[in-house]
């Protein structure tokens, strides 16, 4: 989850992993794969900047999943 701030001066915090897309203007637009959308305060790259830290922090490695016994690649 990331905490934004709406234009009105409200909080919200999102599910950084339903971010669909981001529409940087004045104000950026979050739109979620649920189609919800919030306009926030916060720029295009503050937001790419929040979700990448959650990224890092829910995904801390990014090691591959070890193979199935017998499948391994030949």
């Amino acid at each position: 989850m990331i905490r934004l701030h709406k234009i009105n001066g409200g909080e919200v915090v999102i599910n950084a992993e339903l971010i669909e897309s981001l529409e940087p203007g004045p104000q950026t637009v979050v739109s979620l794969t649920t189609g919800n959308r919030y306009i926030v305060r916060e720029t295009t790259d503050d937001v790419l900047e929040k979700v990448l830290e959650y990224k890092r922090l829910t995904h801390p490695s990014s090691k591959a999943a070890k193979p199935i016994g017998g499948l391994e690649a030949v």
